[in-house]
């Protein structure tokens, strides 16, 4: 795959991520767009090879962290928040069992 190609599918990756991620909040996805174009804007006349797998590494990196590690919540009241994870966050909660589980 083409360099160009790779840059625009992170681009892309990183936009569909902020959507996600940041889903019904406009100014959280407000920000999120502005810094996203900032970025590829200010690094777009990049000509080293090099330097430019970097920054494809870098945008994959943040799009990691931001499926994994952003939660969003909510002011209910003064002192009270609401927590909104999303579906992919959430893990089934297991308890740990030393016993390997019998195959039926």
């Amino acid at each position: 795959m083409g360099t160009r190609l790779k840059v625009l599918g992170v681009f892309k990756t990183l936009h569909r991520t902020r959507m996600a991620v940041f889903k019904d909040d406009d100014r959280a996805l407000t920000a999120a767009r502005l810094k996203i174009n900032e970025e590829f804007r200010k690094n777009k006349n990049e000509t080293s090879e090099e330097n430019i797998q970097k920054l494809i590494k870098m945008g994959s990196d943040v799009d990691i962290v931001l499926r994994q590690s952003v939660v969003q919540m909510e002011h209910v009241a003064e002192d009270k928040l609401l927590l909104r994870p999303r579906n992919d966050l959430l893990l089934e909660n297991v308890p740990y069992c030393d016993k390997p589980r019998e195959k039926s």
